[in-house]
C-alpha cells in the first residue's frame, strides 16, 4: 500500500494542534488550565460548537463557561495558553448564543482553520466517551477521572479505562475496464439520489485489507484487486478511525446492491462526478469534511 500526505486536502486529517500529551499526567494540570484566564475552552454541546464566524469557532475564558460540563486538556496553542474542552450532553435549546450560531463537525468541519478543526474532531470524540461512559464497564460503579480527561480508574475494582477508538474502512471502487467509472452505493437509509463509498467496520482479528475485500464484497457483490491507501480521519460518529482506500474491481459485472444496508449501487463516469461535485446533477455526494468527499473528489482529479 502507497500512503500518500493527504492531511493538506482532508480538513480532519490535520495535526491540529499541539496535544502536549506528556502533560496530562502532570498534577492538578486540569484545575490549574480551569483557573487560567489566559486559558481558552471549546464548548462541546452534543456535537455541536459554537461558532465566533462562519468559519472560525468560538472559543470562551474558563470563567465564562458554564457550569455543569465534562472537562479535558486538548493542548496548547501556539503561544502556549492551555486548549480545554468542556463537554455537555446533547439538549434542546441552545446552551447560550454564539455569534454565528452553533454548528456540528459535518458541516463546518471543512471550513475551519486546521486548529480549529483539529481541536473540534478532539474535544468531540474524546467528549463523547466522557459523557457515554462515566461508569466501569467491568463493575458499573461511577469511575474517577484522570490524566486531565484522557482517562478514568474505577475506585471499586481498580481498573483503568481510555477513550475507544474503533477503526473502519472506507472504499472508492474503480472499474477493472474503464478509467473513467467509479462504483458508489446508496445506503438503505439515506434518500435516493445520496451515493457515497462503501465502508464498514475492522472486525475482530482482521486486516485493513482483509476488511476492504470483505466490506465491499458484502456490499457490492465486487472482488477487489489492487487496494491503495489513501489517507486516515477521525471520525466521532460515534467513535470511528475511518481508513480510507481505492480499490479496482476485477469484474464490473458482478456488482450488485446486497438489498439489506445497500439499497443501490450505480458506476458514475468522471463528469457525472464532476458534475455532482460542482452541486449539479440529481445525485448528493458526501460533504466536505469527510474522507468519503475526498476519496471521490481526489479519483475525479486523477490524484491516485
Amino acid at each position: 500500500m502507497t500512503a500518500p500526505d493527504s492531511t493538506s486536502r482532508n480538513p480532519l486529517a490535520h495535526p491540529g494542534l499541539d496535544r502536549a500529551a506528556d502533560e496530562r499526567l502532570i498534577p492538578g494540570l486540569l484545575d490549574a488550565a480551569k483557573t487560567d484566564a489566559a486559558s481558552r475552552v471549546l464548548v462541546i454541546v452534543g456535537d455541536s460548537a459554537p461558532l465566533a464566524a462562519t468559519e472560525s469557532l468560538l472559543w470562551l475564558a474558563p470563567a465564562d463557561t458554564p457550569d455543569g460540563a465534562e472537562w479535558a486538556f486538548l493542548g496548547r496553542d501556539d503561544d502556549g495558553a492551555a486548549l480545554l474542552a468542556a463537554v455537555f450532553a446533547s439538549q434542546d435549546d441552545e446552551l447560550f448564543e454564539a455569534p454565528a450560531g452553533w454548528a456540528g463537525l459535518r458541516t463546518v468541519g471543512a471550513l475551519l482553520s486546521p486548529r480549529d478543526a483539529g481541536a473540534f474532531v478532539e474535544a468531540l470524540s474524546l467528549g463523547r466517551w466522557l459523557i457515554d461512559a462515566a461508569f466501569c464497564p467491568a463493575c458499573g460503579t461511577l469511575a474517577l477521572l484522570g490524566d486531565a480527561g484522557w482517562s478514568r480508574r474505577c475506585p471499586n475494582c481498580g481498573r483503568q479505562h481510555f477513550p475507544r477508538t474503533d477503526p473502519a474502512v472506507i472504499v472508492a471502487i474503480t472499474s477493472a475496464d474503464d478509467p473513467d467509472l467509479l462504483l458508489l452505493g446508496s445506503n438503505a437509509l439515506w434518500g435516493a439520489d445520496r451515493f457515497s463509498c462503501f465502508a464498514g467496520f475492522v472486525e475482530a482479528g482482521e486486516s485493513l485489507e482483509a476488511a476492504v475485500r470483505r466490506e465491499v464484497a458484502e456490499e457490492s457483490g465486487v472482488d477487489v484487486g489492487t487496494v491503495l491507501y489513501r489517507g486516515s480521519q477521525a471520525w466521532p460518529y460515534p467513535r470511528s478511525l475511518m481508513v480510507g482506500f481505492l480499490a479496482q474491481s476485477r469484474d464490473d459485472a458482478a456488482a450488485r446492491a446486497d438489498g439489506d444496508e445497500i439499497a443501490a449501487i450505480r458506476w458514475f463516469t468522471r463528469d457525472e462526478i464532476g458534475r455532482a461535485l460542482a452541486g449539479f446533477g440529481d445525485v448528493v455526494l458526501p460533504g466536505r469534511a469527510s474522507i468519503a468527499h475526498r476519496l471521490i473528489a481526489d479519483w475525479h482529479a486523477e490524484r491516485v
